[in-house]
């Protein structure tokens, strides 16, 4: 997602004078196109992402919205109390984009992977992570984040196309069935291994969910929640404070009840091993092989 980034960034900075970048020294062959457009808007702030995001707050505090460039742990977790006291406190429009979500750097190891980020940000003041799925998403996620000038992170991942064209918003409805019996709702493009595990004709509904905290549920989600009342909830993220911590606590607030649940997560390093991310995945029960067979214990019931 890395490439439909940088081409909506530029389209942003070209239309507003206002727009900042600063990168953390990363983001080699990705954006150039950013530099050539920005100029003197363009900042690399070396390898200080602390002392990035506190110049971040200071350029939005005068007046300027800008975008916080590096990969996801380095972009979260090396300067989250300055996320938290200098941009989200005061409610500043600097725009958090970490590349690599997930277990996406591999075999980098637990240094480059960012599992806990979405836990880390979304209970800040102001903040909402924003989480594409499918390629197409970036811009529409990018439009949010743009037109709400607030706190935002964008946590980019591998880019693929829809399967089939869809009106984006903040829920998307993916696989729909004329009679479900399993709601499964993914974070991120995970989506992509849950696509190639559904079985062809079996009553499945597959929704993604693009911002964290929920606001609210979309009336297609809570329908199909009523139906099946059997949830599975996968991300590439560790079970507490991810999504489906979100998702259950609204469900109790709305008072849905009797809901058979099911969490495909990050579980971290079980062989205390590392891989590629499709081995991370697998590790963690996230490769489409075990979503299948979780798929079919549910259709058992």
């Amino acid at each position: 997602m890395r490439n439909e980034f940088s081409k909506k960034a530029e389209d942003i900075i070209s239309s507003n004078p206002k727009t900042v970048f600063i990168t953390g020294d990363l983001g080699y062959n990705a954006l150039e196109n950013i530099q050539k457009i920005a100029k003197e808007r363009f900042i690399n702030a070396g390898v200080a992402e602390q002392n990035m995001v506190g110049v971040a707050a200071g350029l939005a505090y005068k007046g300027f919205e800008t975008f916080v460039y590096s990969i996801a742990p380095f972009a979260v977790f090396r300067c989250l109390e300055q996320i938290k006291i200098d941009v989200c406190i005061h409610n500043l429009p600097v725009y958090i984009v970490g590349n690599g979500g997930g277990y996406g750097y591999g075999i980098m190891g637990a240094t480059h992977h960012a599992i806990e980020d979405i836990a880390c940000l979304s209970p800040l003041p102001n903040m909402t992570c924003w989480v594409p799925a499918f390629k197409e998403d970036v811009a529409f996620c990018l439009n949010q984040i743009t037109d709400q000038k607030k706190p935002a992170y964008l946590r980019l991942g591998l880019g693929k196309p829809y399967p089939a064209a869809i009106a984006i918003s903040k829920i998307n409805k993916i696989v729909a069935s004329e009679s479900p019996r399993i709601t499964i709702i993914a974070l991120g493009p995970v989506v992509h291994n849950v696509l190639e595990a559904i079985p062809e004709n079996k009553n499945i509904d597959l929704f993604t969910i693009l911002a964290i905290p929920l606001v609210k549920l979309s009336d297609e989600l809570i329908k199909s929640l009523s139906e099946t009342k059997k949830i599975i909830v996968i991300e590439e993220h560790v079970e507490r404070g991810g999504l489906g911590e979100h998702l259950l606590s609204i469900l109790a607030k709305m008072s849905i009840k009797n809901i058979e649940y099911v969490s495909l997560h990050a579980k971290g390093y079980p062989s205390k091993l590392y891989g590629n991310q499709a081995f991370h995945q697998k590790e963690s029960g996230l490769d489409s092989e075990n979503i299948r067979k979780e798929i079919t214990k549910l259709l058992e019931v």
